[in-house]
């Protein structure tokens, strides 16, 4: 999982090298499409690192930039090439969201809101294999077990022995109280998540209903901060047909300070423990009846 074979990493890195020396080099996106006889589109997806890009490309580009660094250029067609390179999440085929994926393999730090289920890196198998089948009802069950399978895959940031991720959960009381799949296996993904949140690098808050209105009332999302200070943070923020990727200082700073607020507003963590039992509870004595 290290940065230097992430591929989407590597892309997003190339892409803010490229802008920087477009930008030295005093032209707009337009002026270097015009001189490759490209679309302006095309240099914005290179330079935001949502699209492969070759090393062809990276020579086209230092050549209209004129590069004279030799060391430079070779730094950046090494980039363009481990770009092309596969990262795990590859072998399971087309992962609509793949691009996140890859900046949550290399992220140091993730801060998230979930306002409907609990978030997918402490979801239990059986809770991620109802909630998939819920939510994509007309999904092959190939296609649903292939999801799981990621899932399950990712969540291992939370267990690597090394340089775990740091995952700070805020969750809606309504992640809680959606009944995925059955009573016992909501008692389960609940237990779970109480056994999660005593991990050190974890840290679990509840958002009750009774806080009313708060900075999360607009939806889901999730900040990423990686470990290289030259990569910046980027806020993330799930749609059904597309992803929305934030990365402007300005955007990152406003979602941060939201976020600030929501866990201002939240349960403490030993409060959201109890809660989370509480509910717990209430789902073992329906059971129980």
């Amino acid at each position: 999982m290290a940065s230097n074979v992430n591929p989407t990493v590597r892309r997003r890195r190339l892409g803010m090298e490229l802008r920087r020396l477009r930008e030295e080099k005093g032209m707009t996106a337009e002026q270097v499409a015009e001189r490759l006889l490209v679309s302006q589109s095309k240099i914005s997806r290179l330079e935001n690192g949502r699209r492969s890009i070759s090393q062809r490309d990276v020579r086209d580009l230092c050549e209209v930039y004129e590069v004279e660094d030799r060391r430079l250029v070779d730094s950046l067609m090494q980039m363009a090439k481990d770009s092309r390179q596969q990262g795990w999440w590859h072998a399971f085929g087309d992962i609509p969201y793949s691009v996140y994926i890859g900046l949550e393999t290399d992220a140091a730090s993730l801060r998230v809101y979930e306002p409907q289920v609990v978030p997918g890196l402490l979801q239990t198998r059986e809770y991620a294999e109802a909630l998939i089948n819920g939510a994509l009802p007309e999904t092959a069950h190939t296609d649903i077990e292939k999801r799981v399978q990621v899932r399950l895959r990712r969540q291992e940031r939370i267990a690597a022995p090394e340089h775990p991720l740091r995952l700070w959960a805020v969750i809606d009381e309504a992640a809680l109280r959606r009944r995925v799949g059955d009573k016992q296996l909501m008692i389960q993904q609940l237990e779970h998540l109480i056994e999660q949140s005593q991990l050190p690098h974890v840290t679990v808050q509840v958002m009750p209903f009774t806080m009313g209105a708060h900075p999360g009332v607009n939806g889901q999302y999730a900040i990423l901060e990686f470990p290289d200070a030259s990569d910046s943070s980027v806020v993330y923020i799930e749609g059904v047909t597309s992803d929305l990727y934030l990365e402007k200082a300005n955007d990152v700073q406003n979602y941060s300070v939201m976020y600030e607020h929501l866990r201002a507003q939240a349960l403490n963590v030993d409060q959201t423990r109890q809660f989370i039992a509480d509910i717990a509870k209430g789902y073992a004595t329906e059971y129980a009846s």
